[in-house]
């Protein structure tokens, strides 16, 4: 008797389809959101809105701050991981590795347009009097920056790879934001240290982001020249070769803004430093939320831990995940770094976050807000056990005081 089709068990690999493939195509709307901007302000122009009209200059702080957040509360969380099946083929498929790609040109395009509208002493094209006003020039630096900043985690997802020109690219794209040395220590720094003491880039249960922005900076700068010299050393190099990944790195960002002073003038040094700052802080400030409060436990022998699914908060919200490449399914991610955005999988053993990274970072910025949102859960994540919690030493003696073992008698 023939079986039919409906009996006949089909194969994952063959039935599995990426419902996000062509989506993945709206990370481009971070490095294009400027140039889509231009004919707005010249809409609101034409019509006599001139006030209006330097709004879509802030199109990039809107979409981080109000765009995201309520598009991450409006469709909620993924939840779907590829099935093991079709793991290779996904990771094989050149189209992923096209959509990173394809985010740097923009990128560097909208740099170069973005330095000309800063500049530029007649922009009657776009229905101006003359050059942008200050209150349209700041907002168009910090929307730049919020593209490098988005750039940055390009840069991660490219930096981990073994393909060298995905290495090289990643430097390229971390030359805006000034912040090439990332390269170095978040694939040998954080990535060995992470959810310790140890790391700067792993925050404390207490520690505010404004405290911890500078010591993730500067812990982070220093750690990667180290990182380097070392490597060097071992090779009989000086750390100051031509070899070195920060300084090669740097010297990306030196040549890049170098030039466009050159050809713009000086008067283009605010908007390099807004946009540079601006987009490392949005860097730092995802890098806060990460590993808030979380710990690796150490061994008999003294070590840490293996870095676990546990050790990194996950937000599985999907229209951030779109805009950063499921860089919120962090805990895949140090499970395994090497592996590509599209096979990253939301893991059940990972503590999440109430809501999408775009959300989180706005609540950062106000420490009682976050706290009250954000303390309760890595205490629950560790059964109530503060002694488990990587706990700021400026706060240690009152936490212990509060969540101790003397306290829960």
């Amino acid at each position: 008797m023939a079986m039919e089709l409906s009996d006949v068990e089909q194969d994952p690999a063959d039935t599995w389809r990426d419902r996000k493939r062509h989506l993945w195509l709206m990370g481009l709307i971070v490095p294009t959101a400027v140039l889509v901007m231009l004919p707005v302000v010249w809409a609101l122009n034409r019509f006599g809105w001139h006030g209006a009209a330097q709004v879509p200059f802030w199109i990039g702080p809107i979409l981080v701050y109000v765009v995201l957040p309520l598009l991450d509360r409006r469709f909620g969380p993924d939840g779907e991981n590829p099935p093991d099946e079709v793991m290779e083929r996904l990771e094989n498929d050149p189209y992923y590795r096209r959509c990173t790609y394809s985010f740097i040109p923009f990128q560097y395009l909208t740099v170069v347009l973005g330095a000309y509208l800063f500049t530029a002493s007649d922009l009657s094209w776009l229905g101006f009097h003359g050059a942008l006003g200050w209150p349209a020039k700041i907002g168009l630096a910090l929307s730049v920056g919020m593209m490098g900043g988005v750039g940055i985690n390009t840069a991660h997802e490219l930096g981990h790879k073994k393909d060298s020109l995905e290495r090289w690219l990643s430097k390229i794209t971390l030359a805006q934001t000034c912040y090439g040395h990332f390269y170095i220590e978040h694939n040998r720094g954080h990535h060995v240290r992470v959810a310790t003491p140890e790391d700067p880039a792993s925050a404390r249960f207490g520690e505010t982001f404004w405290e911890f922005l500078p010591r993730s900076v500067w812990g982070s700068l220093t750690s990667s020249w180290r990182l380097e010299a070392q490597r060097l050393r071992r090779l009989d190099r000086s750390p100051w070769h031509w070899s070195n990944d920060v300084l090669n790195a740097w010297a990306m960002s030196v040549v890049l803004y170098g030039t466009l002073i050159a050809v713009f003038g000086l008067k283009l040094v605010p908007y390099v430093v807004i946009s540079a700052v601006f987009g490392f802080t949005l860097l730092e400030t995802v890098n806060y939320l990460e590993h808030y409060g979380l710990l690796r436990a150490k061994t008999e022998s003294g070590r840490y831990e293996r870095c676990a699914p546990q050790h990194s908060w996950n937000s599985d919200h999907i229209v951030t995940n779109l805009f950063l490449y499921h860089l919120q399914r962090h805990s895949d991610h140090h499970a395994n770094p090497t592996r590509r955005y599209q096979t990253l999988r939301s893991m059940a053993a990972a503590p999440n976050l109430p809501s999408g990274y775009a959300s989180m970072i706005g609540l950062a910025y106000f420490p009682p807000l976050w706290r009250t949102v954000m303390d309760h859960r890595v205490l629950a994540h560790y059964d109530g056990d503060i002694t488990r919690v990587n706990v700021h030493p400026r706060m240690r003696a009152r936490v212990m005081a509060k969540y101790g073992p003397e306290a829960a008698r």
